[in-house]
């Protein structure tokens, strides 16, 4: 301990200090080596050093540097001071610098090849500007900038140009204003700010600035002669006097891949099938225009607004119940929790009802078999998909906006308004049928609504992270709606949907689409992951990116797009590694959508705002939409639905009651009676005249089948999916209650309850309802205690079934029973009705009557196994071998190439250990 107390000498000082220094110094070396072998490598986000954060990011920026150095000559110059702001300032030219060098960590070098040469020729052509203008532009010069191509750069936009030469994006406007409706090389025009083309040429203000990019007609040796022509063209077209800014510039400047389509004139009005529109009263026929549709009976406006969506959640939600009503079949026969599913009330029930009034499922089947039908044209052309920025339904037909001229499309699609259109008019779409082939674009999701169109950005082809800025209220309605559209979307298979600093509530809707981190530290540790598994793989599949790996065989597994929806907003450091992350995103099918209260986001390739009035303003693109939200309140009544419909919910869900039981002795005779089960008949009413009759048929069976009560925006719907308007529904109602009539005490049967939804009358009945009524009676009332009772009553209701329900429906009507659960419901009631009945034969031997009660319910359930294994059973109890083995042959041709279920195989082998050998003894005599 003795040298502890030695003085410190300057000699000794000196060495320590050496010490130091050497020890950064290897440090920061080791940190330039992880960098460059990244870079060189593209392996994903490189390694970190440990204690060395400000050393390594030094290191990277160094690295950068001189990678873009050696790429591009000195084209990229300027933009090197950019490069050290990210962690100091949150700027957009940190943002530029992202979007402009998509590759450099990605191993894109053919790429950077490329666009070497192209601003290698724009920086020579920028030299002689120098030495023969100087470095200072006078104000009068007449200077021209060309649209360069996006290889292995950004896009270019009015919005950028007018930043990186007028140092000011909001100066678009005075460049859009010189160049609008100027006829361009390739013989169109610029008609919107949002809309430019690689190799047009815009004439600049007299002040622009940066010698690299702008071009002056007699001042550009370097310049082919071609190009030099087209700029002489280009430039006696205009009028150079008039210099300033445009007061016709309206929108925002833009992104040259987002623009409205032009739409075809409106058709006549002789309307096919239901096509793909906008929403459910958009441009058709009976449409209820938006100022006569009047209030919405309290229903919740945006679902109404958003018809793919609540199609999604319809759709799932459906799905759900039937998983826990086939679930809970497996469960004891009577009183099990499943066969009911909960009646939803409150908020709950107006969203349900606001999901039935606003659903679109036409169009999202249509949309389905139009992208998949494209995808197989494709694929049998050896074409590959075209990179696909976003897609407009426009007045039922379909536009895709590519992100770059792709050739001719495929029939039926035709070219739309210019060659980054594919347009597939609505008649079209109708002919494709399924298809056996990969959802080429899964991540399209709906944004708003925009003159009558409906956009859905492509958010995994994005070249870069989508922003979103906005209040953080405002924010989350947008997130939710993205999010619950994606995780219930019917024109996507897989996909990983990854939700950070909201949503955990969310995951009932889809949870083996939905995950939830609890933050950014996790998103980016499971992203640099997920970048770098799908590069690799890409490059073993030697596919340059997801598109081209979708018409592959391995197009169901490997290529499922991975969408981050990042609410909360990132810190600076964090934001410039998310930009690192999406450079190469929309290649491996990866999109990231990140809100911010600021609205400067570094590496932001699009940004958007969602105001307090429900507009989604994009300037950058040229966008102004009627934002699709899915608000805090409708979201937790969603969340709320999908819990109820739970299949691994615990026994503290509901139980098998029915939501309506009558009185099924001699003195409960209804006044009118409805057969559903089966052929449709009514008893007690006389047949209304004319072609009215149909529409007052179907509007009857939906509400017996609703016995809860019907919102009279679901009913008008289910009956009119195009739209109609408020006086033909109320003249539909007031037919329906003259047809009804009243009871003798003069209660209407068809009434109103307090929260305006029709109801019929207890007088009003339907064989569903006392089918249900006699099994419940059965089981779990008086035949509990009585086993004569409860046999006379399970009797009582097999009789009941004549079939399928509605089984003689006219083609093209009901079909709003796609969402009705009750289809499933029926054929499992009358299971299990012919399960109890055939309990209570074999109680007393009676096999000969438990197989005709369990014949009789195969009729309207063929598919429920527990019938087939009941009937093996008591056919075994004839103790007939030989009708043991016809039955057996009759299940193995029944089962088709799937086989007999695990189940009944497993049964058969207890009853007739040598059944397969009988079988195919019979099979061959």
């Amino acid at each position: 301990m003795k040298w502890l107390k030695t003085e410190v000498s300057v000699g000794t000082f000196q060495n320590i200090l050496v010490f130091f220094v050497w020890l950064a110094w290897a440090q920061f070396t080791a940190c330039v080596l992880v960098e460059m072998k990244a870079a060189l490598s593209g392996v994903g986000v490189p390694g970190r050093v440990p204690g060395a954060g400000p050393s390594q990011l030094l290191a990277r920026q160094l690295v950068a540097a001189l990678l873009l150095v050696g790429a591009v000559a000195g084209s990229f110059t300027p933009g090197l001071s950019q490069l050290g702001q990210g962690m100091e300032e949150n700027q957009q030219p940190t943002a530029a610098t992202a979007q402009q060098t998509p590759g450099l960590f990605a191993q894109q070098q053919e790429q950077a090849a490329g666009t070497a040469a192209a601003l290698a020729e724009q920086a020579s052509h920028a030299s002689a500007q120098a030495e023969a203008g100087g470095g200072t532009a006078r104000q009068d010069d007449t200077k021209f900038y060309r649209i360069q191509p996006p290889e292995g750069r950004h896009h270019d936009s009015l919005w950028e140009i007018a930043e990186r030469h007028l140092g000011d994006g909001r100066r678009y406007k005075e460049i859009f204003a010189l160049n609008k409706d100027r006829t361009q090389p390739d013989g169109s025009k610029l008609s919107e700010a949002s809309l430019i083309r690689p190799g047009w040429i815009m004439e600049m203000p007299g002040d622009a600035r940066g010698g690299d990019l702008v071009e002056m007609p007699d001042e550009a040796p370097e310049v082919s002669p071609e190009v030099q022509q087209q700029i002489h063209d280009y430039a006696r077209t205009g009028d150079h006097a008039q210099g300033g800014g445009g007061a016709g510039a309206q929108g925002g400047g833009g992104d040259a891949h987002v623009s409205l389509p032009e739409q075809r004139p409106a058709p006549a009005p002789a309307n096919p099938a239901p096509a793909p529109a906008p929403a459910p009263s958009a441009g058709q026929e009976h449409a209820t225009p938006a100022a006569e549709a009047g209030h919405s009976f309290g229903l919740p406006e945006a679902l109404l607004a958003a018809p793919l969506l609540a199609a999604g959640l319809l759709g799932a939600l459906g799905h759900r119940r039937r998983q826990a009503l086939w679930q809970s079949a497996f469960g004891a026969v009577g009183g099990r929790r499943g066969m009911e599913p909960p009646t939803p009330e409150g908020d709950a029930q107006d969203v349900q009802d606001a999901l039935l009034v606003g659903a679109d499922p036409e169009g999202v089947r249509l949309l389905d078999r139009s992208l998949r039908g494209l995808a197989a044209s494709l694929a049998a052309e050896s074409r590959a998909l075209p990179v696909v920025y976003a897609a407009w339904l426009s007045a039922g037909d379909l536009h895709l906006q590519l992100a770059q001229p792709a050739g001719k499309p495929p029939a039926p699609w035709r070219l739309g308004q210019d060659q980054t259109f594919w347009m597939l008019a609505e008649d079209d779409a109708g002919r494709y049928e399924d298809v056996d082939t990969a959802a080429p674009y899964p991540g399209l999701v709906s944004l708003g609504t925009m003159d009558d169109s409906r956009l859905l950005l492509n958010l995994e082809s994005v070249p870069g992270i989508v922003s979103l800025s906005g209040s953080e209220a405002d924010r989350a309605a947008v997130f939710a709606s993205v999010a619950a559209e994606l995780a219930t979307n019917g024109w996507s298979d897989r996909m990983t949907i990854t939700l950070v600093g909201f949503g955990e509530d969310l995951t009932p809707l889809a949870p083996n689409r939905l995950r939830h981190l609890d933050d950014i530290e996790a998103l980016l540790e499971t992203m640099e992951a997920e970048t770098r598994q799908r590069r690799g793989a890409l490059g073993a599949a030697g596919h340059d990116s997801v598109l081209t790996g979708r018409t592959g065989p391995a197009q169901h597994t490997r290529w499922a797009p991975q969408l981050v929806l990042l609410a909360a907003e990132p810190s600076a450091e964090d934001a410039v590694k998310l930009a690192e992350l999406a450079a190469d995103a929309s290649r491996l099918g990866i999109g990231y959508l990140v809100g911010t209260g600021s609205g400067d986001l570094p590496g932001a390739a699009w940004e958007m705002e969602i105001t307090g009035e429900g507009k989604l303003l994009a300037p950058l693109l040229g966008l102004e939409l009627d934002a699709q939200l899915l608000p805090a309140a409708q979201q937790r009544a969603v969340v709320e639905l999908f819990v109820e419909a739970d299949p691994d919910r615990g026994p503290d869900g509901p139980v098998n009651t029915p939501p309506f039981l009558v009185d099924i002795s001699e003195q409960g005779r209804p006044a009118v009676y409805a057969r559903l089960v089966g052929p449709y008949e009514i008893i007690g009413l006389d047949t209304p005249d004319g072609e009215r009759s149909a529409l007052l048929h179907e509007a009857l069976a939906l509400l017996l089948l609703h016995r809860e009560g019907v919102h009279p925006r679901v009913l008008s719907s289910a009956l009119w999916p195009r739209g109609v308007t408020d006086d033909v529904r109320e003249a539909l109602l007031d037919r329906l209650r003259a047809w009804l009539g009243t009871d003798p005490d003069g209660t209407p049967r068809l009434g109103t309850d307090r929260t305006g939804r029709l109801t019929l009358a207890q007088s009003v009945v339907s064989d569903l309802d006392v089918l249900r009524s006699l099994y419940h009676e059965a089981t779990q009332g008086k035949g509990v205690d009585s086993r004569a009772v409860r046999g006379r009553l399970l009797t009582d209701a097999l009789v009941l079934v004549r079939g399928p329900l509605l089984a003689d429906r006219p083609e093209g009507r009901y079909r709003w029973l796609t969402h009705e659960i009750v289809e499933a419901q029926l054929p499992l009631l009358v299971a299990d009705t012919g399960l109890a009945l055939s309990g209570f034969h074999l109680e007393k031997g009676r096999a000969e009557k438990a197989i005709e009660a369990l014949d009789a319910a195969l009729r309207t359930a063929p598919a429920d196994e527990r019938l087939w294994n009941e009937l093996l059973r008591a056919t075994h109890a004839l103790d007939d071998p030989a009708r043991l083995t016809a039955l057996a042959a009759d299940l193995i041709g029944r089962s088709g190439a799937r086989g007999l279920p695990p189940r009944t195989e497993a049964l058969l082998d207890e009853l007739l250990p040598a059944w397969r050998d009988a079988v195919e003894a019979a099979a061959a005599g």
